[in-house]
């Protein structure tokens, strides 16, 4: 991107117009899934989807004036990208994440520790990553959260 957007409106606005339309249909997918009690911002610089302070008054440990992210969506330079902590966080999460993919999807998984890559963005499996958002509630993500934290 050649500007920096500095919120969700600017970000989007900034796409092309082939990324705008499945950036618009992720966020949808996304927002009609999450359970209740995520907020959708712009963080990081992308579009995120968090546990607020008004749950999670203690925010993210690497800064506690930032909420605790979940879910991150970001238009990357070769490829669309998905961050879901939950997954990185969650070994039966990932296991059932990666039995399901083929699924829904032809191409490889093409995949990091909480980064899901789509190069091919015609080919994103809108359906699996609906069912992937409403795997985890706000409660279950700040539990995970916490005793990974105790670990630290």
């Amino acid at each position: 991107m050649e500007n920096k957007p500095e919120d969700i409106s600017s970000y989007i606005d900034a796409l092309t117009q082939e990324r705008r339309v499945v950036f618009n249909r992720l966020r949808e997918v996304i927002i009609d899934n999450l359970p209740t009690g995520f907020d959708e911002v712009y963080s990081y610089k992308m579009i995120g989807y968090v546990v607020p302070h008004s749950i999670y008054p203690k925010g993210y440990h690497c800064d506690p004036k930032l909420p605790l992210p979940f879910i991150n969506i970001a238009s990357q330079k070769n490829f669309i990208a998905i961050y879901h902590m939950g997954i990185y966080s969650n070994e039966d999460l990932l296991a059932w994440f990666k039995e399901e993919y083929p699924k829904h999807c032809t191409n490889k998984l093409d995949m990091g520790k909480s980064c899901i890559r789509f190069k091919n963005i015609k080919k994103i499996p809108y359906q699996l990553i609906g069912q992937l958002a409403k795997k985890m509630t706000v409660e279950q993500w700040v539990n995970i959260y916490e005793s990974a934290s105790k670990q630290r």
